[in-house]
């Protein structure tokens, strides 16, 4: 199993690529199952769970193909197996995604029960109820949902009783190919939801409303083929513009859209970051200066992303002051604090909120990843600490980071991957 080691205390500069957004390439390749034309998706960013769709799409029977310049091609044509099983899904909550192009357009699913993060609940009832509302057969046995509609999927208005990302794409991607009109109610707002929804349309899909609370889609016959590119991957870009603040250093990052992180962008400058923008890229400059502590309370979009939470919380251990971290959207997600407190962080837990009072200096530390955002946070943590952090676990930063220790060596970080 591998591991990372970084010796830190080096303020980051220079300028580095951002990869598309896998929030964004998850469902955007999953819904290529929605037509038998060839589709042609670029900006891919090298990932294991994109890696585990491929291989799940290729195990239904569609033909995917890798091209040079992170391209992908998809004919879904051939499809010939309905199910997603337990040993691809097991590792990835995304593969759930399936299920609403499944019941779309071959009106059966069988689909594992997903997994991903041990963060919290995130039960797929809301994907479920929606489905159930378009006249879908809906059962649980054996670990897996069992899905059938004995007709074509019939539109519906559907409220979601939370805020659901996957859910609101699952439900989303069932309506392209169902009868007549589907509305849904709360609705999730992120960008990633929109990025589908604009793939979708390039197909021929007749959806509006998409990143707003309210999405309506107009049932089409069928899809045709097309060609895409995914969107720039905001939490990543995030996660390096913190790993300037904490070092205290000056990055520029290219290929990447400031206005899909506002609300983090708005945070980074309460630490002292000066931030420039321009259509596709960010920079921001410390001056070689201490951050100061910053409040922060995870929501929707477009509040504050809990996706960032843990990066933040890495900013504040070393901040000047005291800064109040408060998770609203997942109930398990301060993993990460014990393996900051090895390195010397000064954290109060409180239900969910954590009391961050800034210390000096982190001490490098062996700790543990728990899961993919915590292992970007004490990936900070060891950058801003003295002498050696070895992050043990880091399998799960290769669910949502490309290349992570030769972009943070581009930047002047001393990283290496070393097998365990």
């Amino acid at each position: 199993m591998d591991k990372l080691i970084i010796h830190g205390n080096v303020p980051l500069q220079g300028e580095v690529r951002i990869s598309g957004a896998k929030n964004a390439a998850l469902p955007i390749l999953t819904a290529s199952l929605l037509t038998s034309a060839p589709v042609h998706i670029h900006n891919i960013p090298h990932l294991h769970d994109v890696t585990t769709i491929m291989s799940l799409l290729g195990q239904m029977g569609a033909r995917v193909t890798l091209h040079e310049n992170l391209g992908v091609e998809v004919d879904a044509g051939s499809v010939n197996s309905f199910q997603a099983p337990y040993d691809l899904v097991r590792t990835m909550r995304a593969s759930v995604l399936v299920l609403g192009p499944l019941l779309s357009r071959f009106g059966r699913a069988e689909v594992s029960l997903p997994g991903g993060c041990a963060i919290g609940t995130r039960p797929v009832d809301q994907h479920l109820k929606g489905m159930q509302a378009m006249g879908v057969d809906v059962c649980i046995e054996n670990g897996y949902i069992q899905a059938q509609a004995k007709k074509r999927l019939q539109g519906a208005t559907i409220v979601m009783d939370i805020v659901t990302v996957t859910g609101t794409e699952n439900i989303m991607m069932a309506a392209v190919l169902a009868k007549g009109q589907t509305i849904i109610h709360n609705a999730a707002r992120e960008p990633e939801v929109e990025d589908l929804a604009n793939f979708l349309n390039i197909l021929g899909a007749k959806i509006t409303g998409a990143g707003t609370s309210t999405i309506v889609i107009e049932g089409v016959n069928e899809l045709g083929g097309g060609s895409y590119h995914v969107l720039p991957d905001r939490i990543e870009t995030g996660t390096y513009l913190a790993a300037a603040v904490i070092t205290r250093g000056k990055v520029k990052l290219k290929n990447t859209r400031p206005d899909l992180l506002e609300s983090v962008l708005l945070k980074l400058e309460e630490t002292g970051g000066e931030i420039n923008t321009g259509q596709d890229w960010i920079s921001l400059d410390m001056k070689g200066n201490r951050p100061r502590a910053v409040n922060i309370s995870t929501a929707p979009y477009p509040a504050f992303p809990t996706d960032m939470q843990a990066q933040m919380m890495a900013v504040n251990t070393v901040a000047e002051g005291v800064g109040i971290v408060t998770e609203t959207v997942f109930e398990n997600r301060f993993m990460h604090v014990q393996e900051l407190q090895r390195m010397g962080a000064d954290i109060a837990l409180k239900g969910n909120i954590a009391i961050c009072t800034g210390v000096g200096q982190l001490q490098g530390a062996p700790v543990m990843a728990t899961d993919l955002r915590a292992s970007a946070s004490l990936i900070l943590a060891g950058l801003a600490a003295e002498k050696e952090t070895v992050i043990n676990r880091i399998y799960h930063i290769d669910r949502g980071y490309s290349c992570i220790e030769e972009k943070l060596s581009q930047l002047g970080a001393r990283v290496q991957r070393m097998a365990s």
